[in-house]
């Protein structure tokens, strides 16, 4: 056991909902730690480094900061690091881990993004926002919506999430392509899906849905080349990672009809900005990633961190997380 005479401070940061202490368990940390919850984000790094250097313990949602090794380097009373989710592209886990930070992570409930992804395509496919704006004006019905069985739905990424967004589509009587890198044929059939090339899938489907992880190769991954590839009255719905797409190609896209619209629920940088053209295009369902953001899902995540700081007191780290090729892998118990 570590001695109580010491107080650490803990920072959960980019706490929008103020849901820390909702779902958290935190009277299980008393009285060794002090709890500060941060409900807004903050972009400039020299005041994240000035809120977080009292620090002890911090507690990140996501990727909603970026914990490069600069900022890790100014934040000299860092001892625990915690992550929801087993993967954090925008934290650098291995120069923590070289500067004697334990960092941990959590597990995931992955029902909730496909179910926004079907929230954002049946929005899209019955003009949910400017039937719903017709009504509340005191007008009636304006546009002929789209049925979506026997239309074709392309998945980029058969994974978890793409293949319970596969069930759905099934269920919905559509057809079913899929691709990815490292997809095989006998992989998307197990998955109820078609397997075909990237460039059929761009430009068969009414419907092109992205679930992969973000890395060097799966950045930009649809870009203007892509989007020409698509049937002008095809859409596309992001809810993964908003660096998979080339966002100046995509706006220019919907500004020209090159595609018929778009669901997005994950963007380049977030919170989208005020001004940004995908607040304000009548082609564009956006949502502020929200996929992940659930009951259920929130009960986990901070369930477990609390979890991870109580372990890490008493010398026990759990769901210690390292870094191998620029990807977080689970360790320890």
């Amino acid at each position: 056991m570590r001695s109580t005479e010491r107080v650490f401070k803990a920072a959960v940061i980019d706490d929008y909902q103020d849901a820390a202490r909702r779902f958290g368990r935190w009277d299980n940390l008393r009285p060794e730690v002090e709890l500060t919850v941060f409900r807004d984000h903050v972009s400039d790094e020299d005041a994240l480094i000035e809120r977080l250097r009292p620090f002890d313990i911090v507690c990140v949602m996501r990727e909603r900061t970026a914990l490069r090794a600069h900022v890790l380097d100014a934040l000299p009373n860092l001892k625990l690091l915690v992550t929801t989710a087993f993967w954090n592209a925008a934290v650098d886990i291995e120069h923590a881990v070289r500067k004697g930070v334990v960092v941990c992570g959590t597990e995931s409930v992955h029902s909730g993004t496909p179910e926004l992804t079907w929230l954002l395509m049946l929005a899209l496919a019955r003009s949910l926002e400017q039937e719903r704006a017709s009504v509340k004006s005191a007008g009636w019905q304006t546009r002929v919506g789209m049925d979506l069985r026997k239309r074709t739905l392309g998945l980029i990424g058969l994974g978890k999430i793409g293949a319970q967004v596969a069930q759905v589509a099934n269920a919905f009587g559509m057809r079913v392509l899929a691709w990815s890198q490292n997809l095989t044929p006998e992989r998307a059939a197990q998955a109820g899906a078609q397997y075909a090339s990237k460039d059929e899938l761009l430009s068969q489907s009414d419907f092109v849905s992205l679930h992969l992880k973000l890395s060097e190769r799966t950045r930009h991954i649809i870009g203007a080349a892509e989007l020409r590839a698509m049937r002008p009255t095809a859409f596309l719905i992001n809810t993964s990672r908003g660096p998979l797409v080339d966002e100046a190609a995509l706006v220019e896209a919907l500004r020209s009809g090159t595609i018929g619209g778009a669901g997005l629920d994950a963007f380049e940088v977030e919170p989208l900005a005020p001004d940004h053209p995908f607040r304000t295009l009548a082609n564009v369902v956006a949502t502020p990633h929200i996929g992940y953001v659930t009951e259920a899902g929130y009960e986990l995540f901070y369930t477990q961190i609390v979890e991870n700081i109580r372990g890490w007191l008493d010398g026990r780290p759990q769901r210690v997380l390292v870094a191998q090729h620029t990807q977080l892998q689970p360790g320890g118990a």
